[in-house]
């Protein structure tokens, strides 16, 4: 496996002391060899685990660092990972109209790199922009369209997410029942895989759960959740009429 494999799977793991190891070291290779990929890639690893700790300015401070070494070489397929992690800190801080121009920007991007499965994540990142601006009937779009193209392509590493965004949806609906279902089919997802949710994803799945539990009660909300353990993603789906 090449460092961008090895070092992304351990992240998705959760193994944010053996990214940060792993990608110390290859800033230094990268550098002595002049692989601008390599050093990207590895700044781009520090943003993420900075804000999976919690630490928003210093995962800024890390992606600019990458933004620039991508910039410096002149490759645009390089400044893609850095202005994903740039929108995701502009998203996270609440700037909502900001990361909302952010992540247009980076879905134009993909397009031109002609990366359908980066413009889909991108479009699910928007969607959580407009469902934090309160235009949930935006949000509920772009989350039926998302969801759609990962069932379509069979893009499984997305699976889980569109349970995130589910859940995160029907928790500002006021249906509290739904989300703590989409809940329990969400965390059952990222088990399944092997993985935990990116640092964004996992402060809208907490939200809801908070919420869910806070309406519903510890009790009702482990009922519901358990219920959503045991269903598949799809069929989750399916048992909601018009699918949402």
């Amino acid at each position: 496996m090449t460092f961008s494999e090895n070092v992304r799977s351990a992240f998705r793991r959760g193994e944010t002391d053996a990214v940060a190891r792993m990608s110390e070291a290859e800033i230094e290779r990268a550098r002595a060899a002049g692989d601008p990929a390599g050093e990207v890639e590895a700044r781009y690893s520090l943003a993420r685990v900075a804000i999976r700790g919690g630490d928003l300015p210093g995962g800024e401070a890390r992606a600019r660092e990458a933004l620039e070494v991508a910039l410096r070489s002149g490759r645009r397929s390089l400044e893609e990972r850095p202005r994903h992690v740039l929108a995701a800190v502009a998203r996270m801080s609440g700037e909502l109209l900001r990361a909302r121009v952010l992540y247009r920007e980076s879905i134009a991007l993909n397009e031109a790199l002609d990366q359908p499965k980066m413009v889909n994540s991108e479009y699910h990142n928007l969607a959580f922009c407009e469902l934090g601006l309160g235009n949930l009937d935006v949000a509920r779009q772009l989350f039926a369209e998302g969801r759609e193209r990962v069932f379509r392509h069979g893009w499984a590493d997305f699976v889980p997410y569109v349970c995130v965004a589910d859940a995160a949806l029907a928790s500002l609906e006021g249906d509290h029942t739904r989300a703590a279902r989409m809940i329990g089919v969400a965390d059952a997802a990222f088990a399944s895989l092997g993985q935990v949710p990116d640092p964004d994803d996992g402060a809208d799945l907490a939200r809801a759960r908070a919420a869910a539990t806070g309406e519903l009660g510890p009790a009702a909300f482990a009922e519901e959740y358990a219920r959503g353990q045991l269903l598949d993603p799809h069929a989750a789906f399916d048992a909601v009429p018009d699918g949402s």
